[in-house]
């Protein structure tokens, strides 16, 4: 085997990895190895910025420092790289940005002040608001927008490596798809948690069953940290209410569930594909 493919086949070994540890009954990593306390301390590392957001500092850093999407980008691209190589880490961090410029777009689209997304190397990244959404509908629709655009790159992707065939684009893609799934999951803060609020809150309660079983079996600290999280906004949500944020027609809550569960039942049969 000459040496470019072996490199190939250690890089698709080690993005399969990636996705494969985010699957329910996936082993959790070995202890002390370099993915688990990465992963670890990135999502302590993120949790720690989501609450430095809420008191708005994020917001305001984000103001001063206009470079920050290249830099936390370049950043997230070497903390990858570290584990899956260049290439690997390049395609990552393009699909998760492609993902994360959807929300932009539709926050803007809506009126609402946007910063520029920032990445948090083996956590994610977030699009910082500088204003709120008028109601849940708003609120749906801005979550929404993240995982169909990211959702898209990552047909594309996916679909480009099953024609040629390429065996990085294809872990990439599927990859992709999987991430955009775990994001649908009907959780606060993740998107599937804003989009689920919009038409019931029942789902919340399936959102939390399904996170904390995942949790028993992955034993994954980013999924900790979301689960702890969303708890917050749980409480907040149902003890402060905004007056007249979550008064949606009934066609309002029914097309939002639809968008939903045809975005959810399109990335489940595209899983599949790479196996």
């Amino acid at each position: 085997m000459t040496d470019d493919a072996e490199r190939r086949a250690r890089e698709l070994e080690n993005l399969r990895a990636v996705y494969q540890s985010l699957r329910p009954g996936a082993a959790p990593p070995p202890a002390g190895s370099r993915v688990g306390r990465n992963v670890a301390a990135g999502a302590v590392g993120g949790g720690l910025l989501f609450v430095l957001g809420k008191a708005k500092f994020v917001g305001l850093l984000a103001g001063a420092l206009k470079w920050k999407t290249l830099a936390t980008m370049l950043l997230s691209i070497g903390a990858y790289a570290l584990e899956w190589g260049w290439a690997f880490a390049a395609g990552f961090v393009l699909l998760i940005f492609v993902h994360e410029m959807g929300h932009a777009v539709a926050l803007r689209r809506e009126g609402i002040p946007a910063g520029a997304p920032v990445f948090i190397p083996f956590v994610g990244a977030f699009v910082a608001m500088h204003g709120q959404p008028r109601d849940a509908a708003v609120e749906a629709r801005v979550a929404m927008a993240g995982p169909i655009t990211g959702s898209l790159a990552a047909w594309l992707v996916l679909g480009a490596g099953l024609a040629w065939p390429h065996p990085l684009l294809v872990a990439l893609g599927h990859t992709a798809v999987l991430l955009n799934l775990f994001n649908l999951v009907p959780v606060p803060p993740l998107d599937g948690g804003r989009i689920a609020g919009a038409f019931t809150r029942t789902y919340w309660v399936l959102g939390y069953a399904l996170g904390t079983g995942a949790l028993l079996l992955t034993r994954s600290p980013l999924l900790l940290v979301v689960l702890i999280l969303g708890l917050f906004t749980l409480v907040r949500r149902w003890r402060d209410p905004v007056p007249g944020y979550d008064a949606l027609s009934s066609r309002q809550r029914a097309t939002i569930a639809l968008a939903y569960a045809a975005l959810v039942i399109a990335l489940l049969a595209t899983l599949p594909l790479a196996d």
